[in-house]
């Protein structure tokens, strides 16, 4: 539910704190601004600023999928799997299907993820970086 997706010929990845662990049983809490909107932003601005000047990357334009970790390992791990859940499905790993037809289903080609931005803690990107590092 907190995400955030721009078009782009390739896409980039952030993971930032934007709300803080939450409660037992809750996995956000409040809105972290210094630490989580500040980098959001930063990312953004710097999306905008490379794709407004067409010397940088002529012809391409850098996309992005961030997510919220909400400042917590496990909930960040299962953000991750976000990530990676497009390029398993477009391999082929996940549940192939048949329409009513018979024939297959049309699916939207996955998206080109070039890199992930983030985790700000050690213990989220060392977690990430275990099951991005697969593929």
């Amino acid at each position: 539910p907190h995400a955030i997706r721009l078009e782009g010929d390739l896409t980039l990845g952030g993971l930032f704190p934007v709300h803080a662990r939450g409660p037992p049983g809750v996995p956000c809490g409040g809105v972290r601004k210094e630490q989580g909107i500040h980098r959001l932003e930063a990312m953004l601005y710097a999306l905008d600023r490379v794709n407004g000047d067409p010397r940088l990357l002529p012809n391409v334009t850098l996309g992005a999928r961030i997510l919220d970790t909400c400042s917590r390992d496990t909930y960040a791990l299962e953000q991750a799997l976000a990530f990676v859940s497009n390029f398993v499905t477009a391999a082929g790993g996940g549940g192939q299907g048949r329409c009513a037809d018979g024939s297959p289903p049309q699916r939207d080609p996955p998206e080109r993820l070039v890199g992930v931005i983030g985790a700000s803690a050690s213990s989220v990107s060392i977690m990430v970086a275990n099951v991005l590092r697969l593929f």
